[in-house]
């Protein structure tokens, strides 16, 4: 068989597809039931060249939906895409009686809902994958009003945690280079520390002292997945102006840096939040450069803390307080606080420490730091090392966490261990230095001395 013919085929009624559809341009727009037709008749369909093009059609009355029509989708999905109860109990009753690999096989065929064949079929078109992941963010954008359609983003992760599988994966430097349409997606999707313009982008990607890396997934070309932004330095970075300055270490020969800083790390894809490829991105990273520069010692995030601000905001309500610590907290109302260097060494005092105990202690409803950034690094393995005072004094940095940063430690040898004891326990990996300013919140919660 000759498959590059049948790839030609393939592509020839796909573009058939998408030119019909132009014709159809000014037509009314769509509604959910077409979408919901297009679907079925997906499902029904035996031939995969069939199948190339009804997929296309279907994304591409998806896409052309209002919010409320989609909405209006996710629901027809809940309901008329979801598993068989009837053919779920006929399985379950076969397999009580046989106990055999056949019974227990067709249990799992009737227990998953048709929905996961249809994002398979979906996943045909040329643009699927890309598509699918933005449904997927589609739908995450009305959980929270709408829970009861969370069934369906649990099957989009199930699919896309193997979809999305780190063998499927590349990693590419990103470097002033690359193709300026990857380049705008970067200065697009920084999440971290927004890239104002293209001098500011060359400012971080040009310099011998800096690195970028990203990941990418052949389905979907030249979008970035996740990205990290590297400072190579002098010691561990305390503050992130100097770094994106492009002052930072003072370090001009890469071979002179001891310290990998990553800076900026952002998922670029809302679709695919929670599907977890970030520590791989990590750990590939570390190994890059440690590879072309075996001189580093250590591998360290300078991260921020947001919700910090507002959980401390939260905390001066608590009338349990002694009033000294909340009178002490009411300061960073103030305008300007941070520029009266007396004031904000005192405020520094206080501030480390219950930022050591808001990252250690405090858990959400799962049981895991209430930190977002936390989960992450803690999940991958690193250790808490340091909290920094006046991390980062930009506008954004004291609002979301009254200008504190925090250093992840990644040490290779400690990754695996450090990841099992999250994993199973919850555990934060900490420094000792963190562990003392977690003691010293405590004294300070209950009005004693901390010196």
């Amino acid at each position: 068989m000759n498959m590059s013919f049948l790839q030609e085929l393939f592509n020839s009624i796909t573009r058939r597809d998408a030119l019909s559809q132009r014709y159809r341009a000014n037509a009314p727009p769509p509604d959910h039931g077409q979408v919901v037709e297009a679907c079925q008749a997906l499902l029904a369909s035996d031939g995969e060249a069939s199948s190339i093009a009804l997929a296309s059609r279907a994304l591409a009355l998806y896409r052309g939906l209002s919010p409320e029509e989609k909405v209006a989708f996710f629901e027809r999905l809940a309901a008329d895409f979801a598993a068989e109860p009837e053919a779920i109990d006929g399985a379950y009753a076969d397999y009580r009686e046989r106990r055999d690999n056949d019974s227990l096989q067709a249990l799992f065929t009737a227990c998953e809902p048709r929905r996961q064949e249809l994002f398979r079929r979906l996943n045909l078109a040329s643009d699927g994958t890309h598509a699918l992941v933005g449904m997927r963010e589609d739908l995450l954008g009305r959980l929270r009003e709408r829970p009861d359609l969370a069934g369906i983003d649990q099957d989009f992760a199930h699919l896309f945690g193997s979809w999305f599988n780190r063998g499927f994966l590349v990693l590419r430097r990103i470097d002033w280079n690359t193709p300026a349409s990857i380049l705008e997606k970067i200065i697009r999707y920084e999440a971290v520390h927004e890239i104002k313009d293209w001098d500011d982008l060359r400012r971080r990607l040009d310099a011998r002292n800096r690195r970028c890396f990203a990941f990418f997934h052949p389905a979907i070309g030249d979008e970035p997945l996740i990205f990290v932004e590297v400072a190579l330095h002098q010691g561990l970075p305390s503050r992130i102006q100097p770094i994106l300055a492009g002052e930072d270490g003072g370090v001009e020969d890469p071979e002179d840096a001891d310290t990998a800083a990553f800076f900026g790390i952002s998922n670029c894809q809302t679709g695919l939040r929670g599907i977890s490829f970030g520590n791989f991105l990590i750990k590939q990273v570390v190994q890059e450069l440690s590879q072309e520069l075996p001189q580093l010692r250590h591998f360290v995030t300078l991260s921020p803390v947001p919700g910090f601000a507002q959980w401390l905001a939260e905390q001066r309500q608590n009338d349990g307080l002694p009033s000294e610590l909340r009178e002490a907290l009411a300061r960073l109302e103030a305008p300007d606080w941070h520029e009266d260097a007396a004031q904000a060494e005192r405020l520094g005092g206080v501030v480390r420490p219950l930022a050591a105990r808001y990252l250690t202690e405090e858990k959400n409803r799962h049981g895991l730091p209430l930190n977002a950034v936390a989960r992450f690094h803690l999940g991958n393995g690193a250790e808490l090392h340091r909290i920094n005072w006046l991390g980062d004094v930009s506008p954004k940095g004291l609002q979301q966490a009254a200008g504190l940063m925090v250093n992840y430690l990644y040490v290779l040898d400690d990754i695996e261990r450090n990841h099992e004891n999250y994993t199973a326990n919850a555990t934060v990996a900490c420094s000792s230095e963190v562990r003392d300013l977690a003691r010293k919140a405590r004294k300070l919660a209950k009005g004693e001395t901390t010196r």
